[in-house]
Order: C-alpha cells, then sequence, then structure tokens
C-alpha cells in the first residue's frame, strides 16, 4: 500500500475572482475539488454558470471602455505590472507547486518545474507588452499608409487539467501585454491555483475587470463564455470533441475570433543511428510525462526494424523501473491520473489494445484502490490499424511500431487526422531535415522531445487545432489590425513639386 502522507497546503481561495473581487456563484452552488492521490474531495468551489459569465464579462467589457485606467494604461506600465506579477509569482512559487501537485497529481518536483517555466512565460510576455506596433505602408500616389495594432477586446479563456498555471500563463501573457481583459474558465478538476493567481495578480495591482476567474463545469460556464455576444475572441486548450463545440459556439454567436490546441496521437520516430539507450530515455520521456497526460506527447513510437528488438526490451525495462507513488514523495517519477474518468478510460484502450492484439510487455493495471494510479504500460508490435495507435490514450501508455525505411514510416506518421507534434531521434542530418519537413504536424522535435520556450510558437496542423500559443504569433491572435490610408492636400503636393523644381 503506498504512503499517502502530504503535507497540509492551505485553500485560501474558493470563491470566483470577478471586478477583483472574491464573489459566489449566483446560485449559490459549489462543486467538489478532488485529490487524485486519495480520491476525496478537499474543498467546495464556487460553480459558476451563466449569470457568474454574465457578470465576468460586464466587468471585463467596462475595464476594456474608453478611457478606462486600463485602456489608458501606459505599455510601458502594463509590462511592469507583468513583471510584478511574474515576481510574486516566483515569491510563492513553492506554494503553487505544492498546490498543483495536490490539485492535479503530478510530483511535486515536476510542478516546481512548471512553475518556473510558467514565471518565465510571463516575464517573455511582459517585455513584449511595449514592442507591438504596426508599420508605415508604401503607397501609390500622395498618400500616407500606416496600420496600428489594437486588442481585440474582451478574451474568453478555457484551460485544462494538465498544466493547470503554465497553460493559464500561456493564455494570460499574450492577452494582458496586447491590453485585452479576460474572462477565463479554469478546468473543473483543478481551479486552485488559478483562483491563486487571481490573487497575485490582484496584488500585482491589475485594475478592477482585467483579470477574471470563473470556476464551474464546461458545459455550463464554458459553454456559456463560448456563446457570449461581448467576448471578441475564445482562446481553448482541451479535446477535440470540445473544441468543435467552442468552434461553433464561436459561429453561432458573433463570429468571435478562435483559436483551439486540441489534441494529438504524435510519432516519435527512432531510427538505427542513434544510441539505442538515449533513444529509449528520450522515448519514454515523451510519452510518460506528466502520467502520460500531455496533448504532445510522442505516443506513437517508431523504432527501425534493425534495433527494434534491443529497444523493446529496454523500453520495458525502464517501464518497469519507473517510480509510482505519492508526488510528495522524494524520487516519484509518476502520480496518479487526474481522476476517476480518466482512469477508466486508459483501462479501456488498454483492454481493446490487448483484445486487438498488441503485446503487453508491461503493466497494464491500476495500482492499488486509493487514487488513481495506473501502471507504466508497455505494448509491443502495434500495427497502424489498431485502437491504440488512433486515438489518443492520455495515459502512461507507449505503442511501439516497427518500420523499415523513411519513406514508409513519413507516410504512416502522417496517417492521422492529428498533427500536433512529431519527434524524430538520427545523428543523421539530411534524415533529420528530410523528416522535419515532411511529417505534417505543428512542432518538431529532432533529439529531444517536450522540450518548449516561450520563444517558439506552439500549436498544431489539421484537427490539432488552429492558431498558436507562445512565441510573437500569439500576440497576433489577441489584435486587430485597422489600415489608416490619409490623402494628402492637394496644396501640400503642389507646393511639393515646386520645391523640387526650385532645388534643380
Amino acid at each position: 500500500m503506498m504512503n499517502m502522507n502530504q503535507p497540509k497546503v492551505d485553500i485560501k481561495y474558493t470563491k470566483m475572482f470577478i471586478n477583483n473581487e472574491w464573489t459566489d456563484a449566483v446560485s449559490k452552488k459549489t462543486m467538489p475539488v478532488t485529490n487524485p492521490s486519495t480520491g476525496k474531495s478537499i474543498a467546495q468551489v464556487a460553480e459558476g454558470d451563466k449569470p457568474d459569465i454574465d457578470k465576468a464579462v460586464q466587468a471585463a467589457k467596462m475595464a476594456f471602455s474608453t478611457g478606462s485606467e486600463w485602456r489608458m494604461m501606459d505599455a510601458s506600465k502594463r509590462g511592469h505590472m507583468m513583471m510584478k506579477l511574474a515576481d510574486l509569482m516566483e515569491r510563492d512559487i513553492k506554494e503553487l507547486a505544492m498546490m498543483e501537485s495536490m490539485n492535479n497529481g503530478k510530483p511535486v518536483d515536476m510542478a516546481m518545474i512548471d512553475m518556473q517555466l510558467s514565471v518565465n512565460t510571463m516575464r517573455y510576455y511582459a517585455g513584449w507588452a511595449d514592442k507591438i506596433h504596426g508599420d508605415t505602408i508604401p503607397s501609390d500616389g500622395p498618400l500616407v499608409t500606416m496600420t496600428v495594432k489594437e486588442p481585440v477586446g474582451v478574451v474568453g479563456q478555457i484551460i485544462p487539467w494538465t498544466y493547470p498555471v503554465l497553460m493559464l500563463v500561456w493564455k494570460w501573457g499574450p492577452a494582458l501585454a496586447t491590453g485585452c481583459t479576460i474572462v477565463m474558465k479554469p478546468a473543473e478538476q483543478t481551479p486552485l491555483t488559478a483562483l491563486m493567481m487571481a490573487a497575485l495578480a490582484k496584488e500585482a495591482g491589475f485594475p478592477k475587470g482585467v483579470i477574471n476567474v470563473v470556476t464551474g463545469m464546461g458545459p455550463t460556464a464554458g459553454h456559456a463564455l463560448a456563446m457570449h455576444p461581448d467576448v471578441m475572441k475564445i482562446a481553448f486548450t482541451g479535446s477535440n470533441e470540445v473544441g468543435h463545440l467552442v468552434m461553433e459556439a464561436a459561429a453561432k454567436s458573433n463570429l468571435k475570433k478562435v483559436t483551439l490546441e486540441l489534441g494529438g496521437k504524435s510519432p516519435m520516430v527512432v531510427f538505427d543511428d542513434v544510441n539505442v539507450d538515449e533513444a529509449v530515455a528520450m522515448a519514454h520521456k515523451a510519452v510518460f510525462m506528466n502520467q502520460g497526460q500531455t496533448c504532445c506527447g510522442g505516443t506513437r513510437t517508431f523504432v527501425h526494424e534493425k534495433i527494434y528488438d534491443e529497444f523493446v526490451k529496454k523500453a520495458t525495462e525502464m517501464a518497469k523501473a519507473r517510480k509510482v507513488g505519492n508526488p510528495f514523495d522524494n524520487g516519484v517519477q509518476q502520480g496518479p491520473q487526474v481522476d476517476q474518468e480518466t482512469l477508466d478510460k486508459i483501462t479501456k484502450m488498454v483492454e481493446t489494445g490487448k483484445k486487438e492484439g498488441a503485446k503487453l510487455m508491461t503493466g497494464g493495471k491500476r495500482i492499488g484502490t486509493t487514487g488513481y494510479f495506473f501502471e507504466p504500460t508497455v505494448f509491443a508490435d502495434v500495427t497502424d490499424n489498431m485502437t491504440i495507435a488512433k486515438e489518443e490514450i492520455f495515459g502512461p501508455v507507449q505503442a511501439i511500431m516497427k518500420f523499415s525505411k523513411m519513406e514508409e514510416v513519413i507516410r504512416r506518421a502522417n496517417m492521422t487526422h492529428f498533427g500536433l507534434a512529431a519527434g524524430v531521434m538520427t545523428n543523421d542530418i539530411n534524415r533529420a531535415m528530410m523528416f522535419t519537413h515532411l511529417v505534417k504536424a505543428g512542432t518538431v522535435w529532432v533529439n529531444t522531445y517536450n522540450y518548449l520556450v516561450p520563444q517558439m510558437p506552439f500549436g498544431g496542423y489539421k484537427e490539432s487545432g488552429m492558431g498558436r500559443d507562445l512565441g510573437k504569433e500569439s500576440l497576433e491572435e489577441y489584435l486587430e489590425t485597422k489600415s489608416i490610408l490619409i490623402q494628402m492636400p492637394k496644396k501640400m503636393t503642389e507646393m511639393m513639386k515646386m520645391m523640387t523644381m526650385n532645388e534643380h
């Protein structure tokens, strides 16, 4: 039996954050928040619905109104405020990480890495605040033509439970840097750190209504946000199924701008010219990071036939050695899955894999009866037509597949309606470059995986979404481009001609 003794984490915030105030849901309803390590409720959080979304959007709309403190604020001051928020996050980094581990289940060491990445991302976007500008454009005739960049206005943001603080900062960063105002709905499973971040935003000095956090369920609060006529842009990270609903809501309401970062079934391709031990370790990380709950995870491991047997043997040994347990214990590499629904889906997918003929090398079962722990699992001899090779499992399950030629593996890697990410392990630069050009994916890693930096845009091809998070590209998702054309006075053009004649 696992030791589930965990440090006491003080849950200070359970109400919604609207207009810089903590408020109950209009309905007074609450919803339970669970610790996935124990399966037990640790808090009751306000369960917002359409009336609460309406309140939050109204607050954000007022904060964005002409002449408001936020609209009149110098861009450089906006950047300083974001820097202050990043400093406060760093001050409370341990508390944020502990709350994240307790609410999400990830090992606290990994949560600390997430928090530092979040701080770095907020600082990156703070630096952009006073560097967003338009262009002057040469035009035929006596004209002055220019563009200016303006914030879209009130933005709705819906984030998943996978990386709660990191996903929040990916959304807040560009929205704040461009001068938008925000209504965010965090995942119902993991709202606690979003509320902590709202408190830090208030402490950093953000004006009323600039940042609002409404906790609630997707079909109610999330749907109301996506449908709201005063929301000018919706940003969503999550499942493909919900992504389709968000897109539909945007179309049916006010044709608001939409960015979607959705699912993936990413290929991790290992050629025979690599160090097998290094390749096994990288492919292991690509799959098992964050309990296997990573949208861009390299869940289809393609291995060249010359090293296939050795790779499978070593991958199985590494999975068996992976330490699963209390996310607060030293050395733990894998905590619980986020909830019972996720655990049940993984179990069902594993059973399907066995029935369809994949060879189970290790794992495949729930661990214990307390919490939502699942064994690190490896399948070998997986073929492209198997369910575990086509559908997202979103758990610690590696599917290893054999290939022989470059053309073959490129074709198979692209044989999916997803296109979020891909990886390749090879020491041949020509092979690596050919792979990066031919694979249809938004991010391609060479001899690494799951490595992201704030400066690099992230997003998918095909049904893995539209638009980009991170990098300067994400700023454009929160901006409108206004074109301005000025006709020069006729008298002025005549004067210019006269001056030119006099010069000669």
